[in-house]
């Protein structure tokens, strides 16, 4: 396979630009006299002013384009009367491209207009193509020459519009694109420092709390209290750092592995030292093991994340979103509900994943647009990325569950 040079692919300076300008002009000039060269009947000054008026302007065309489209129409015309050049519209044709893409000047003209007269022109032309009809008046004879002018010039125009309003489109989708990006990534961000900021002062809080009421009846108890608040410190500050250490870094990320089901027995334990009894129930299969009414029927060896094989894990970002659904909810029962009981499910069968996370504790949860959190609808927005759904609300008479799913078969 061939490859493009650069100097067809990489931007052109403004010098650049007119040094290409200044050899098209010679080369037209060149082309001009030779044109004139066998020209009979005109004077010798006729002969080098046509081709110089047609041709060296053009090198200044991007700095001064209408000034030189002006002039070399105005030459054309003249070298037209005088039958001195019979394709003098080149020039000004190829003038007339700059100032097509400038803005003061070419959204005065109307290109639509313009471009159907120049289709319209040559498609007559085409069709009256062929020898003179005898008995035309004497201006009818050469009208071809005119006409083609127009048609070069209409069209000339018409691309170069055409050619701005794309480059204008394609700027705008370009920009577009990158305020999507720019939206994307920060509400990722705004989703990571929520799922870690969150469950950590969750944690912390509700132990703080524990320690200040029990700090001078059971002292042991409020130092394993504060034992938990500073292990929960100390993760939330590495995980924090990490996060601020890929926003800051112009490197590619750290090949740090992304939270996921083996970091699930961790959120469990954290959940049981603030006091919610964690009934953890994580089984990870393929498309082929055996399911009945949509639900493994085999929990046996899967049960706890630490036994999986590397053949039962799940895509990367899959395992991220199940973890961090887990750890919001988790956060939310450990807040509203402590001490409670709480089961957590997760089931994947190599098709689609399935989590719940429900407990019995009293208190009643604040659902999506009845308060200003965001842990509900941060969960809700992870499932939709993958096309789920995801369902939270209180049970009949007490607690409060969680439930998602969403497929994953086609996620590498």
């Amino acid at each position: 396979m061939h490859e493009t040079h650069p100097f067809f692919v990489r931007p052109m300076s403004r010098r650049q630009l007119i040094a290409l300008d200044l050899a098209a002009a010679l080369g037209f000039a060149f082309v001009f006299f030779t044109a004139t060269a066998g020209a009979t009947g005109l004077s010798p000054w006729v002969k080098v002013a046509v081709p110089l008026g047609l041709g060296l302007p053009l090198a200044v065309r991007r700095i001064w384009p209408l000034p030189v489209f002006c002039l070399t129409l105005a030459v054309a015309v003249v070298a037209a009367l005088a039958g001195a050049v019979s394709f003098a519209y080149a020039s000004p044709a190829y003038a007339v491209y700059l100032v097509a893409m400038s803005d003061r000047v070419g959204a005065l003209v109307p290109t639509s207009a313009i471009g159907t007269v120049s289709v319209v022109t040559v498609f007559g032309l085409v069709v009256a193509g062929g020898a003179p009809a005898p008995g035309l008046p004497a201006w009818m004879l050469h009208i071809d020459q005119p006409l083609l002018g127009i048609a070069a010039i209409g069209g000339t125009w018409t691309v170069g519009r055409a050619v701005r309003e794309r480059r204008l489109y394609a700027a705008r989708d370009a920009e577009r694109l990158a305020s999507q990006a720019v939206a994307e990534e920060r509400l990722r961000i705004a989703r990571e420092l929520h799922d870690i900021v969150t469950h950590s002062v969750g944690l912390i809080a509700v132990k703080a709390g524990v320690a200040n009421h029990v700090m001078a009846s059971r002292p042991e108890e409020a130092h394993e209290a504060l034992r938990v608040i500073e292990a929960a410190s100390r993760g939330a500050l590495v995980e924090m750092r990490h996060l601020l250490g890929v926003l800051r870094s112009t490197d590619g990320p750290d090949l740090v592995p992304a939270p996921g089901l083996r970091g699930l027995e961790r959120l469990a334990e954290q959940a049981r030292l603030a006091g919610v009894e964690v009934d953890l129930d994580v089984w990870i299969g393929g498309p082929k093991d055996d399911v009945a009414d949509g639900r493994p029927t085999d929990l046996g060896e899967n049960r706890d994340p630490a036994t999986m094989s590397g053949e039962r894990r799940l895509p990367e970002g899959v395992e991220l979103t199940v973890y961090r659904i887990v750890q919001e909810a988790l956060t939310n029962v450990v807040k509203h509900a402590a001490p409670a009981r709480c089961r957590v499910s997760v089931t994947a069968d190599g098709r689609d994943v399935r989590i719940e996370v429900a407990d019995d504790g009293p208190g009643r949860r604040a659902l999506p647009g009845e308060s200003t959190g965001h842990g509900l609808i941060g969960m809700r927005e992870r499932v939709m990325m993958y096309g789920g759904t995801f369902d939270a609300g209180p049970l009949p008479g007490r607690g409060f569950r969680v439930v998602a799913r969403f497929s994953y078969g086609g996620v590498p």
